[in-house]
């Protein structure tokens, strides 16, 4: 592995970062000479980020302890439009009330991984909105429109995979791009931001932005990207067949988080200690190399961690300590996900498929009575024969619950009421 001058360069690389860069080299000698400010954006298009998101947001807590500067940036005005990249069609556009009200639902998760503050490599929070939405669009075509091609532009990858399927591709996708260039010159000009960073499918967009701040402004800003995350099977990152793999608590309890990262892939583990967590690469090196059966320890040492850094220790005590009494100690645990259902719904008896899909368990009833045929579904661990098949208040144990089960990994308490 080449040597690098600066940590975060260092860190970057070694721990699997590193995708593409502008000029590495530059950029190390950069780092290593100050402090330097760095943004990622976020557009808001749920009220949640998810853990697809979380290379990102790693990487801005990388950047941070390295003693640099993080800039995260909200896509206040940006998600009005929404990127085309990797995406078959359009976003469904968003009113103004309902990105405010996803933008106030994703902010509080950055404090988990990031320090706030007036220092110089204290994180900051801006809003592309503060800047795009006063633009001129006359001015801004006359003094902005010139340093875009579009031969350029229609040969990038968020724009040439749609168009080679026959997708649509608006107009009003096909802005995207330049305003992203546009937001990393306002960062420079506003914060001395030099380097923007995001996913792969950024490439592009980053380049422009590097480009317009050399030609308008004779700013040397640079670009860098992290690989396309997928997991060993090719599955993509932050989703599961139950849905996304939610970063707030509200939408994705801590216990089901830390049981997503104790499901990790075998061949997976080594490379997201790395990515996810903050352990040292002895550590991680001892982990990954267990095998068979002690490998579990390292799947608990990742789930332990990463839900450490998202929800805090507290709660990943709790979730571990549930899951153990659930698959180790065969006991029903209090922390379980609980949903409260009225008793006298449950005296005249409940369609199972009906309770799987209250408690979060399957994400509608087609799904649910297929979990049910394929005899994933039970109720305090004996099998439901049948879609049609009660759950009663009789079926209540001993500790005044009912334990539902999709499969073996996943479970859910019902609590009369």
């Amino acid at each position: 592995m080449a040597s690098h001058r600066s940590e975060f360069i260092h860190t970057v690389v070694e721990r699997g970062y590193l995708h593409q860069c502008t000029d590495l080299d530059a950029l190390d000698a950069l780092a290593a000479d100050g402090v330097i400010a760095a943004y990622i954006g976020f557009d808001c298009t749920a009220p949640s980020l998810h853990a697809g998101s979380l290379v990102s947001i790693m990487l801005l807590r990388i950047l941070q302890r390295s003693g640099h500067k993080p800039i995260v940036l909200m896509g206040g005005g940006t998600s009005r439009v929404g990127d085309p990249s990797g995406k078959d069609e359009a976003r469904k556009l968003l009113s103004a009330a309902d990105i405010a009200a996803n933008m106030a639902g994703i902010k509080h998760v950055f404090a988990r991984f990031l320090t706030f503050g007036e220092g110089p490599g204290d994180a900051v929070m801006v809003d592309n909105s503060d800047w795009l939405e006063g633009l001129n669009y006359i001015e801004f075509l006359r003094d902005y429109g010139p340093h875009f091609s579009i031969n350029r532009m229609l040969a990038l990858d968020s724009v040439k995979s749609r168009l080679d399927r026959e997708q649509p591709l608006s107009f009003l996708e096909f802005n995207y791009m330049i305003l992203q260039s546009y937001d990393f010159l306002e960062l420079a000009r506003r914060h001395g931001c030099r380097l923007q960073m995001g996913g792969s499918d950024q490439w592009g967009n980053i380049v422009g932005g590097v480009e317009l701040g050399r030609r308008l402004d004779g700013r040397a800003l640079y670009g860098l990207t992290t690989p396309l995350l997928e997991s060993a099977s090719g599955a993509k990152m932050g989703k599961t067949a139950e849905g996304a793999v939610w970063l707030n608590g509200d939408m994705l309890s801590p216990y089901d988080y830390w049981q997503y990262w104790r499901n990790t892939e075998d061949a997976d583990v080594g490379r997201f200690l790395r990515l996810f967590t903050d352990l040292g690469l002895p550590e991680i090196e001892r982990l990954e190399a267990l095998e068979g059966v002690e490998l579990n320890e390292a799947k608990k040492a990742l789930a332990n961690a990463a839900t450490i850094l998202c929800h805090g220790a507290e709660a990943a005590q709790a979730a571990a300590k549930t899951a153990r009494k659930t698959f180790e100690e065969g006991v029903i645990a209090e922390d379980l996900p609980t949903v409260e259902v009225p008793r006298a719904d449950l005296e005249g008896g409940i369609p199972a498929f009906e309770l799987l899909l209250k408690a979060g368990l399957a994400a509608s009833r087609a799904e649910a009575r297929r979990l049910i045929k394929g005899g994933g579904a039970r109720v305090n661990d004996q099998r439901v024969a049948s879609e049609k098949d009660l759950v009663t208040l009789d079926q209540k144990t001993g500790d005044g619950v009912i334990k539902l089960s999709a499969g073996r990994k996943r479970h859910a308490l019902v609590r009369p009421v």
